[in-house]
């Protein structure tokens, strides 16, 4: 695991990124399906927490860069580096869930145009994830170039968002919405996590190189995936058995960092192909 950790900033910008989408997803629908004005005035206060997993997860990927000179300059390739595609799209998503929350703060944001604006970002969102996706499908890095780094990635989506909105949404006290179908997603991609992280851990020893086999990059995979798969159990457990919702927060933490360990894993395999050996 510990190959994995120099990608610190990477691990907590693509979690807190994909966690915020996730959640705005939610949001999105909850909020078309809400019509008390106190329950929307209490939802577009909470959304300011979306926005500040987005700002966080930006700063970190401009640590990563070095300087913010650098994000800039790697917009010069839009449409033609994955790269640049990614801070474009989670720039314009970060802009436009931004400038949603402003002005729904006041008020005075006419229904129709926040459905709209609402399903737009999402729809930006949905774009950002698919392009962050697609930074890591490299021809060169066999680890990462399969259909697990695209599942893992999206069940990011899934579970850091849902359990992210759920915490949010609860306790609002003039709710009018259901949030039932949270915990049923939630489990079904929790069990997907679990399918994928055993898939890919027998898939591991049968990625090699001349002088390197892929499990040895990370040996403590599969002890570092159970302590992963635990803590959203418990995370699990909190959001919807305990009915604490002083609890729920501890919950976001925990989904947090079990997909942080996963994140770090996944980076930690990072293996060039040189002479390597895909069978």
């Amino acid at each position: 695991m510990n190959a994995g950790l120099h990608e610190l900033p990477l691990v907590f910008f693509t979690i807190l990124a994909q966690s915020a989408v996730g959640a705005w997803l939610v949001f999105t629908f909850v909020l078309l399906n809400t019509k008390n004005e106190k329950s929307r005035a209490y939802i577009h206060k909470v959304m300011f927490v979306i926005l500040a997993f987005l700002g966080v997860g930006f700063i970190a990927s401009i640590t990563h860069l070095g300087s913010p000179m650098r994000a800039f300059n790697s917009l010069n390739r839009v449409g033609e580096s994955m790269m640049s595609n990614e801070i474009l799209s989670g720039a314009i998503f970060f802009s436009l869930a931004g400038f949603y929350w402003l002005v729904a703060l006041t008020g005075k944001m006419p229904v129709v145009l926040g459905n709209l604006w609402r399903i737009t970002t999402a729809l930006v969102g949905v774009v950002f994830m698919y392009v962050m996706n697609q930074v890591y499908h490299i021809v060169s890095v066999p680890t990462w170039d399969t259909s697990l780094t695209s599942w893992s990635f999206y069940l990011t989506v899934a579970l850091g968002g849902l359990a992210l909105a759920y915490a949010l949404l609860i306790p609002n006290k003039h709710r009018e919405y259901s949030l039932n179908f949270v915990p049923s997603l939630f489990a079904i991609s929790l069990l997907f996590a679990a399918i994928v992280a055993v898939y890919q851990g027998f898939g591991l020893p049968h990625i090699h190189s001349a002088i390197q086999n892929a499990a040895d990059l990370v040996s403590d995979y599969a002890v570092m995936t159970s302590i992963r798969l635990c803590l959203l159990a418990i995370a699990a457990y909190l959001l919807f058995c305990t009915g604490n919702r002083e609890l729920l927060g501890c919950a976001v933490v925990l989904t947090l960092v079990a997909e942080g360990i996963g994140r770090v894993l996944f980076y930690g395999l990072h293996m060039t192909l040189g002479m390597t050996i895909g069978s």
